[in-house]
């Protein structure tokens, strides 16, 4: 391949830079460098390393291959949710408009433009979803200006042309917003639980683009780890970390209201008997 050639199938496949580096054993820097194009005649077992990783293919019906996936056609994987579709007019440019053109069956986000794949929720995460939503619906009952939404629900985040996302919670206090659609602006506090594929998406790159629109209050919930992080950006405080064994206090409530995570680690560990 050449690096043109690599820099499409990358696009293509959906990876990062990180997840390049990972499988490969290339070095992280030597990865942007060549990706971004600093590196114009890179040494050939890096070539070599990359295109091993770049011609992974998954295979239906019969054939396990290295992802543990079973298949007979080819087909091109997406390990990241990193990729366009190939909705709008040009890459990296597309809009509301092809974000309401996907067929019904895709699920992906839409931020500053480009298309990111939102994996199928599994059974952990959304029975962590419906403990923390359970718990958080009495602080809502308390406080009638706000409301709580879980997904699917879409949130037009910067209320722009180019950013739509689906946070796994959300709460919004007094909405005046009439557009039963979707959610129109920041809202006040948002919950994302990790998934393997959405971990550099929720703690990286919605982190930054959920502090800069305004939310109040970002909870990352870790169910590998067992750990919550809580960014309170009103109050421009340094992330707190939780374990399952802590209540979490909720901040836009000044702390009057929280979720008991060892209740919610009771019904895990229920459900995993």
């Amino acid at each position: 391949m050449t690096i043109k050639e690599m820099q499409d199938r990358k696009r293509e496949l959906g990876y990062t830079n990180e997840l390049i580096a990972e499988k490969s054993g290339v070095p992280l820097g030597t990865v942007q460098k060549l990706f971004a194009g600093f590196t114009k005649a890179p040494r050939r077992k890096t070539v070599e390393a990359l295109e091993k990783v770049l011609s992974a293919e998954v295979h239906r019906e019969g054939e396990e291959n290295t992802f543990g996936t079973y298949s007979r056609q080819p087909v091109r994987i997406v390990r990241e949710p990193q990729a366009a579709y190939g909705a709008g007019t040009k890459p990296g440019k597309s809009t509301l408009e092809d974000y309401y053109a996907l067929p019904d069956d895709r699920r992906a986000e839409l931020i500053d433009g480009y298309f990111y794949d939102m994996a199928s929720p599994t059974k952990e995460h959304q029975t962590i979803l419906m403990q923390i939503a359970l718990q958080l619906s009495l602080a809502v009952d308390a406080h009638p200006a706000c409301r709580l939404y879980v997904a699917p629900l879409d949130v037009c985040l910067d209320n722009d042309n180019d950013t739509m996302v689906q946070p796994d919670i959300l709460i919004v206090c007094n909405e005046n917003d009439r557009d039963e659609r979707r959610v129109n602006g920041a809202p006040d506090f948002i919950v994302e639980i990790l998934s393997p594929s959405s971990r550099y998406h929720d703690m990286f790159r919605k982190l930054n683009k959920y502090r800069l629109a305004g939310v109040r209050e970002y909870w990352i919930v870790d169910p590998k780890s067992r750990k919550v992080t809580v960014y309170d950006f009103e109050h421009d405080e340094l992330p707190a970390s939780y374990t399952f064994n802590d209540r979490v206090p909720l901040m836009i409530s000044n702390g009057e209201f929280g979720v008991d995570f060892v209740k919610i680690c009771s019904v895990l560990d229920r459900y995993a008997e």
